[in-house]
């Protein structure tokens, strides 16, 4: 999907620098996933004792290796 955003050039090529990409769609696309990820990561941690997560370590371990194998298959298509 294009879309047309106005960015804040010094803030994406610190991002860029950082992230080690070489493109800004690169960047932006990997900074999504990221921010997903770690709020997902935080909602996770909140759940914790709250009786919400009705999972086992070996279960989560388990949902881990998974998601994993996943990241690594979708990243070998890039």
């Amino acid at each position: 999907m294009k879309t047309a955003i106005d960015l804040d050039e010094e803030l994406i090529k610190k991002a860029m620098v950082l992230a080690g990409t070489s493109t800004k769609k690169e960047t932006i696309k990997l900074a999504l996933e990221e921010l997903i990820k770690s709020r997902q990561h935080q909602k996770i941690k909140e759940w914790a004792g709250s009786g919400m997560l009705d999972m086992s370590l070996k279960e989560l371990k388990s949902m881990r290796k998974r998601r994993q194998k996943e990241h690594k298959t979708t990243a070998a298509r890039r």
